[in-house]
């Protein structure tokens, strides 16, 4: 490669720096949008305005910025009203509320499959809290037994007073009887309430445990299917498994075990 002269050389370094210089003045030029863009905007009256940049009163109203050829480059939303910002809010926290209850449905989902295997265990499990709770019912209906035989008591005792005022013993032992009756009766309706909701929540595990098993097994059976349908898509995993592509149907377990080797 022949080499300029020193004294050339010189010279056109100017030539080459201002060379640079003009191009990077140019690319910036170029890229500056307010140089090259133009606003549309349409005022109060509907009048569409093309400025180099937007009034003071127009800011918030939306517009579109073009380029030098007036082709769209983007568009400047309007700004929101109260009413859309708090209509966007809500929309935002219905989504997230139900964004909540879906992920506790997979949450039960999960934890039904996992706790069960069968319907019959769900059966026993409904049996064995149901157990809890009516031996519960039935310790407090025999209480509640002995407590009226106690009041029955009191009261001939204060029948056979007759016309004689009742002394302060007995009148604050039928208090504290009628007291803890009426304990009584509010424990037992609590418990028949809470058998109530424990039955139902059972019948509503059964129910969905039938559902997911069915959705298993209906995707289980897809993937059977597909599989079926396109059997290239699982001829890696044969190849795999050390079995030649080219060992026919009669080749034995002892061949297929001498080519994994």
């Amino acid at each position: 490669m022949t080499s300029l002269p020193t004294g050339r050389r010189a010279a056109r370094l100017p030539l080459l720096r201002f060379a640079l210089l003009a191009a990077a003045g140019a690319a910036l030029w170029l890229a500056s949008p307010a140089k090259a863009a133009t606003y549309k905007w349409v005022d109060e009256k509907g009048v569409v305005h093309y400025t180099d940049k937007i009034p003071t009163e127009a800011v918030n109203k939306g517009s579109t910025v073009l380029d030098k050829q007036a082709r769209p480059l983007k568009k400047i939303e309007p700004a929101a009203t109260p009413e859309q910002i708090r209509a966007r809010e809500a929309e935002e926290e219905q989504r997230k509320l139900l964004a909540k209850v879906q992920e506790e449905m997979s949450r039960r989902d999960r934890a039904l499959l996992a706790s069960y295997t069968n319907e019959a265990e769900i059966e026993l499990a409904r049996s064995r809290a149901l157990l809890t709770i009516d031996s519960q019912i039935q310790s407090a209906q025999a209480y509640v037994t002995l407590l009226v035989r106690r009041k029955e008591e009191l009261d001939k005792r204060r029948a056979a007073l007759g016309d004689k005022p009742m002394p302060v013993a007995l009148e604050r032992e039928f208090e504290g009887t009628d007291s803890e009756l009426g304990k009584q009766t509010v424990l037992i309706d609590q418990k028949q309430r809470e058998r109530a909701i424990v039955i139902a929540k059972y019948d509503a595990d059964k129910v969905r445990y039938r559902e997911l098993r069915a959705i298993a097994e209906s995707n289980a059976a897809a993937a059977a299917g597909q599989q079926r349908s396109h059997p290239a898509a699982i001829a890696p995993t044969s190849a795999s498994s050390g079995v030649s592509a080219g060992a026919g149907a009669g080749a034995s377990p002892g061949a297929a075990s001498g080519t994994r080797k």
